[in-house]
């Protein structure tokens, strides 16, 4: 008789732990099952946030301007200027002044727009002084100088219509160098004109 209930009791006690060690490893898979799903949730999270963030970069890089009938005001005052021409260069330099309010801005960025009005600011300066010194070309040319390096900029950021070349001047503002941008890999000179015309060298292309 004492076996027997000494056997029902082992028997009992088996299933007991057996069912408590079943819960258990069930709590732990469910747990393991929770984390997994979890992780997953959150790295499909991240995925989407960092396409997102590249979206919105590529976006960016998409919002430019057409600058097409602005830039040909500037290479008509580079020509002119290499012609030594200065009442030429105030006709180019006041068509640089009525192209800035044409151009479309509304697919800017706060951004953008900052950048764009800081430089149609410093351009539209330049532009006035070379536009208000017709018989003054030493003058017209100090100008072109500074504008060069502000289109050099917008075209950079903005976009350009056509592949245009930056060509580096040496000799230049006592031997400091300047550059200008043209259409061509020809050199004519907007600093010296006929004094020494093919003077500079393609530095680069912009694209």
């Amino acid at each position: 008789m004492k076996t027997v209930l000494f056997s029902l009791l082992a028997v009992g006690t088996f299933a007991l732990t057996s069912c408590k060690e079943n819960k258990e490893q069930k709590s732990t898979t469910e747990t393991s099952m929770k984390h997994d799903m979890s992780t997953m949730s959150d790295s499909a999270a991240m995925g989407n946030m960092a396409t997102d963030k590249e979206i919105t970069v590529t976006e960016a890089k998409k919002s430019s301007a057409d600058l097409t009938e602005l830039y040909s005001h500037y290479t008509h005052l580079t020509f002119a200027l290499s012609g030594d021409d200065d009442k030429e260069a105030v006709s180019a330099a006041k068509g640089i002044l009525a192209s800035f309010p044409k151009i479309d801005k509304n697919g800017f960025s706060d951004e953008q727009k900052k950048e764009f009005a800081d430089l149609e600011s410093s351009i539209s300066e330049h532009a006035e002084h070379i536009a208000d010194n017709a018989g003054n070309i030493d003058h017209q040319r100090e100008h072109l100088d500074l504008m060069s390096v502000d289109f050099y900029d917008l075209l950079k950021d903005f976009g350009t219509p056509k592949p245009v070349y930056k060509v580096f001047c040496p000799m230049y503002n006592d031997k400091k160098g300047a550059f200008w941008l043209s259409d061509s890999r020809e050199v004519k000179n907007p600093y010296y004109g006929k004094e020494m015309l093919s003077c500079g060298e393609v530095q680069e292309e912009i694209k």
